[in-house]
């Protein structure tokens, strides 16, 4: 029998707790939890879970100070839970390492597929294999060769790396700022007009419909995500 996951929570509302708790286990995961920022940080760098899911707003300081601190020394998986729902929280918490954004009042379901999208990202990253596939499109890293249903695509270099980028972190919301540091490098963060550009492109080429696109989707005011399906 493989070993259960290990979800730390972190947050100071018992009605959240009592809600997680049940659904986690029955979707086989074991679940500790804490109700502070300073616990959560010795929790994480102690206990070492296999996915974290963090609330902004605790009783002793910010979330966002978590993220700040576990970044320097952890790639563990984290899922923010909020009832902030400012476009600007969203992206400092993804830009300061937050794997996902799940909005409270949140469903389940959801929840739980945003949790396995981060777990394979992490598993993706850490196997850095060099072949990628998303849909019925395979992405060869090695030999810089994308074909969608067994037909090559010609992308430019520069579309294959934003393509290639986006396909590593499939499932996962990436801001307009960390793609475009990845991509571009970090003198070109502020370009989204630029990166629009670059989607467009990519969607005329590898989409049924480039306006009503089923592989990168838009994260409003935030950035994109690559579906994994």
């Amino acid at each position: 029998m493989s070993a259960r996951l290990r979800v730390l929570v972190v947050d100071d509302e018992a009605a959240i707790l009592r809600f997680l708790k049940p659904a986690l286990e029955a979707n086989g995961y074991d679940m500790s939890s804490t109700a502070t920022a300073a616990d959560a940080v010795k929790r994480i760098a102690s206990d070492a879970p296999d996915v974290v899911l963090l609330d902004l707003g605790l009783a002793d300081g910010d979330g966002k100070d978590v993220l700040r601190q576990v970044r320097a020394w952890s790639d563990v998986p984290v899922i923010v839970l909020s009832a902030r729902d400012r476009e600007a929280e969203k992206i400092e918490s993804l830009d300061l390492g937050a794997d996902d954004y799940v909005n409270k009042p949140f469903n389940v379901g959801e929840l739980m597929a945003r949790m396995r999208a981060a777990l394979r990202h992490r598993m993706q990253r850490n196997a850095e294999t060099p072949l990628l596939r998303v849909g019925d499109l395979e992405i060869d890293a090695v030999r810089h060769r994308i074909t969608r249903g067994g037909i090559e695509l010609k992308l430019t270099p520069k579309e294959f790396e934003l393509l290639s980028f986006l396909a590593r972190n499939a499932g996962r919301v990436l801001t307009h700022r960390q793609i475009l540091a990845a991509v571009w490098g970090v003198a070109h963060t502020s370009d989204t007009q630029y990166l629009r550009v670059y989607v467009g492109q990519l969607r005329q080429k590898i989409e049924d419909k480039a306006d009503d696109p089923r592989i990168i989707l838009t994260e409003p005011g935030i950035g994109y995500r690559i579906s994994e399906s």
